[in-house]
């Protein structure tokens, strides 16, 4: 994980459950995300955390929303767009948090790789047809980095819902087939998977690799960075 001007990148996605859970913005959590940043850069001055940023509950409101009013008329592209704007908003809050440190524009367009030197860069949605997921993705592929690391509300995968059911089995590691093969191929927007299934094939197409752990859990993030043993779940 490396470049040209020394830095050691490193990609996040910020799942937006963590961001904008069910009730409104999640004020603990941006401030506990925004103090950890900041000691890992005083620590790490080379490092360059790329944070891209989902819409969490937000979109999943306006695309219900639009279901309601509008029906049957409205297609997943319509769907997606609000998605997408949900994203944008949640990173314009978040590029305001790291307005002192990070590069001053989101970035919401794949086709350009921009020059960055800044500690913190804040991306958001793209295109409809995927989740922040697959941008994470892409990001990784544009500033050659080998691991995405996905926050989320899971500390882990399970083989099933452990909600439902209590002798679910967690899983440390699985390969991209078969992750594949339980959350399939299609996309439905505002749906709740831990990787997006786009995303997952491009994902496995670059051999990046993808660690899935608990975005509340800062001591076992910190701990997956220092090299340490950490919980979550490695697919590669």
């Amino acid at each position: 994980m490396g470049n040209r001007l020394g830095h050691e990148r490193i990609v996040i996605s910020v799942g937006g459950s963590l961001i904008v859970p069910n009730g409104g913005i999640n004020i603990p959590f941006l401030m506990k995300l925004n103090e950890f940043i900041r000691k890992q850069l005083a620590k790490n001055p080379k490092r360059q955390f790329f944070l891209v940023i989902g819409g969490g509950e937000t979109a999943r409101h306006y695309i219900e929303a639009g279901k309601e009013v509008v029906g049957h008329d409205l297609v997943n592209e319509d769907l997606d767009w609000l998605g997408i704007h949900s994203t944008r908003l949640n990173a314009h809050l978040m590029r305001t948090i790291f307005q002192d440190i990070a590069y001053p524009r989101l970035i919401d367009d794949y086709t350009i790789i921009q020059k960055v030197t800044e500690p913190v860069i804040i991306a958001a949605g793209w295109r409809p047809g995927w989740s922040t997921d697959y941008c994470a993705t892409l990001l990784c592929e544009d500033y050659h980095v080998a691991t995405a690391l996905n926050l989320s509300n899971v500390s882990k995968l399970y083989d099933r819902d452990p909600n439902k059911f209590p002798d679910a089995q967690p899983i440390d590691k699985i390969t991209w087939d078969k992750f594949r093969s339980i959350v399939g191929d299609k996309w439905v927007p505002g749906s709740h998977v831990p990787f997006d299934p786009i995303a997952a094939k491009k994902a496995q197409e670059l051999g990046i690799r993808v660690v899935i752990m608990s975005g509340s859990d800062f001591e076992n993030i910190e701990k997956y960075l220092g090299g340490k043993e950490f919980v979550g779940t490695v697919i590669e």
